[in-house]
């Protein structure tokens, strides 16, 4: 048992996940008690128990299960007459994902940063704000969030970015958003979303390819946030923060982001200027809205 909670920490300190299953409930002869556990990992390690044989084999199907989807499930098995083992008792297991909270990482310490910073401890990640401003990035205004004096190039070894983190780019400063995106986009990360104005997106991006080669974009969202008119620092900070939600659970939101547009393509390939591309999608959304009048 300690072994396993030993690891179950490890997991956790690491920013990882697994899967456990913990025996509920028996009746008859069962190969374990109430209280059995067994820990799935993502590379398929395994600590603990639930009795081995074929109930174990059911458990460690439904912890796979679990580890992909996210799920809780109950095994609950008749070990006779469902799997034919000879003890023939009855076993119920339950079955749920163990993961730590998710990281979001903030470059910038304005208002947009604070009010994000709020939103999203509300709805479970943990944050940590970059900036190398200490009157800006203090405990006061980001209470219970880690804090990091530094710009987002010096900040690269002390945060150590993996693919469950989630990064946001809203800086005081275009140049320095660009750097964060530039060295953050060919690093691990779920998530990674830049503030600003289609025009400044193409720019940026434009800037970027024309140094190297630009890493894949599937999850860039850029200029970042839903579509939800937002003005206010507030405002935005709900539109960043109901993005992040509805893509945690793959749900179709109205997404700002220009990854996916004809538009960035050409402008990539030097067809197109960053502020005619802007243009067009400005002038592509009035005439969507005038349609939508009429």
């Amino acid at each position: 048992m300690r072994l396993l909670i030993r690891r179950i920490q490890q997991l956790l300190d690491a920013g990882e996940q697994g899967a456990l299953a913990i025996v509920v409930r028996t009746a008859g002869s069962a190969p374990q008690r109430p209280g059995a556990r067994l820990l799935l990992l993502e590379d398929g390690e395994r600590v603990g128990t639930v009795g081995g044989g074929a109930i174990e084999r059911e458990v460690l199907a439904a912890l796979a299960s679990c580890l992909e989807d996210g799920r809780p499930r109950w095994v609950v098995r008749d070990l006779g007459r469902d799997l034919g083992m000879c003890c023939g008792g009855r076993m119920e297991v339950f079955v749920e994902r163990i993961e730590a909270e998710e990281r979001l990482i903030l470059f910038g310490a304005g208002h947009v940063a604070q009010a994000t910073a709020r939103a999203a401890r509300q709805v479970g990640f943990s944050v940590c704000v970059v900036d190398a401003r200490d009157e800006l990035n203090t405990e006061a205004r980001f209470e219970g969030c880690e804090r990091i004096l530094a710009d987002a190039v010096e900040a690269v070894h002390t945060l150590k970015p993996t693919s469950r983190d989630w990064v946001v780019v809203v800086t005081h400063d275009h140049a320095l958003d660009e750097e964060a995106l530039e060295t953050y986009l060919p690093l691990p990360h779920r998530y990674l979303g830049m503030i600003g104005s289609l025009r400044k997106v193409y720019r940026v991006l434009g800037r970027i390819a024309a140094r190297g080669e630009l890493p894949p974009l599937e999850n860039l969202y850029a200029p970042i946030g839903l579509d939800l008119g937002a003005v206010s620092p507030e405002e935005i900070a709900v539109s960043v923060v109901a993005e992040l939600v509805a893509l945690r659970h793959g749900k179709p939101a109205a997404h700002l982001r220009a990854m996916d547009s004809p538009r960035l393509a050409k402008v990539l390939a030097g067809g197109l200027s960053p502020e005619a591309a802007a243009s067009l999608a400005e002038t592509a959304d009035a005439a969507a809205d005038s349609a939508i009048d009429i």
